[in-house]
């Protein structure tokens, strides 16, 4: 265990930390260099939803967010693992509907919503779990989106050959600065292909994402247009009481964050020209987003006011069934950073 990744949050309950979670750290610039890093950040991760704002670059590029009349809403949602709420879902259907497809036509699946008053209120009105209420499905209206605008096939557009994957495949390849035609593969939750990528790399994405200069017009104006929208909208982003939606509604474009399924976390700071991207081994999420909320604290991006009003996001209390803290959630004292 000598090379193990360290140890950075822990779990207490009473008087004892109860469990502990290891995690990697890269912290990277636009030309590659690492600012700050912990643990193994060679090794490859599959980035799950965390690189959505990377995948909504396909949506603005291709021309199909100008074709479709799409707002900062829209792109919002490509770019969210949404909670399932009233709002999001009627945005996603009535964004299907103007790009002549329906709910038929997601190839994410479907789920209750994550969110546990909208899903008592669904199965309560006589509802069922559709693919609309799929945390993706945003992703996948723009993914149709662009399909539909190209000319493309509809059906089977979350397969690896379809020329919509391949697009984004090649942003990735341009964004990470890899050739990623031999990397590991395996299918996301929501159907859709994953690609093993190496945390550094990752980081270095998500900094082109905050800052493109020296990349093509055309890719500088889109990542602009996707952090603009991430600030205006961070409730279309995650929804009520979720941690990137609690960060970004402080910090608005000075940092952009999007977290992932297996403890994945990016983040972009466009002011710093920096990336951020963080793998939790064990894949708990609570220990990712108060380790994305450290790193905002080390980095300057929060002050103090804005620690204060984040205390609750930035180390969570741990519940009984009734409600009553009896721990935290919290960065252990001899964090590296």
């Amino acid at each position: 265990m000598t090379n193990a990744n360290p140890v950075l949050v822990e779990v207490t309950r009473g008087e004892m930390v109860e469990s502990r979670h290891r995690a990697a750290v890269a912290v990277v610039g636009t030309e590659g260099r690492v600012v700050l890093s912990a643990g193994d950040i060679e090794h490859r991760v599959y980035p799950r939803s965390a690189i959505k704002p990377l995948q909504a670059l396909a949506l603005v590029e291709s021309g199909a967010a100008d074709a479709f009349g799409l707002g900062p809403a829209e792109i919002a949602l490509a770019c969210a693992s949404h909670s399932g709420e009233p709002r999001h879902v009627a945005l996603v259907r009535d964004w299907l509907g103007r790009i002549g497809c329906t709910v038929d036509d997601l190839e994410c699946g479907g789920h209750l919503p994550s969110n546990a008053e909208a899903a008592a209120d669904l199965l309560a009105s006589g509802g069922r779990a559709e693919r609309v209420h799929d945390n993706c499905s945003g992703k996948h209206a723009g993914f149709l989106s662009v399909a539909r605008h190209r000319g493309w096939p509809t059906s089977g557009y979350v397969r690896y050959e379809h020329p919509v994957q391949q697009m984004l495949l090649g942003i990735l390849e341009q964004m990470t600065g890899l050739d990623l035609d031999a990397a590991p593969r395996g299918v996301d939750g929501c159907g859709i292909p994953q690609i093993g990528i190496p945390l550094g790399n990752l980081a270095l994405a998500m900094a082109r994402f905050a800052d493109p200069a020296g990349q093509p017009e055309r890719r500088q104006a889109a990542c602009a247009r996707i952090r603009a929208a991430m600030a205006a909208e961070p409730f279309l982003v995650a929804g009520s009481g979720r941690v990137c939606t609690a960060i970004m509604s402080v910090t608005s474009e000075r940092a952009l964050i999007k977290a992932g399924a297996e403890g994945v976390y990016c983040g972009a700071l466009p002011q710093a020209g920096l990336g951020l991207a963080l793998k939790v081994d064990d894949g708990a999420g609570r220990a990712a987003g108060v380790i994305m909320g450290r790193l905002l604290v080390k980095l300057g991006i929060l002050s103090d006011e804005e620690q204060t009003r984040l205390s609750a996001t930035l180390e969570p209390a741990v519940s009984n069934r009734r409600g009553h803290p009896v721990g935290r959630i919290r960065m252990v004292d001899d964090c590296p950073f």
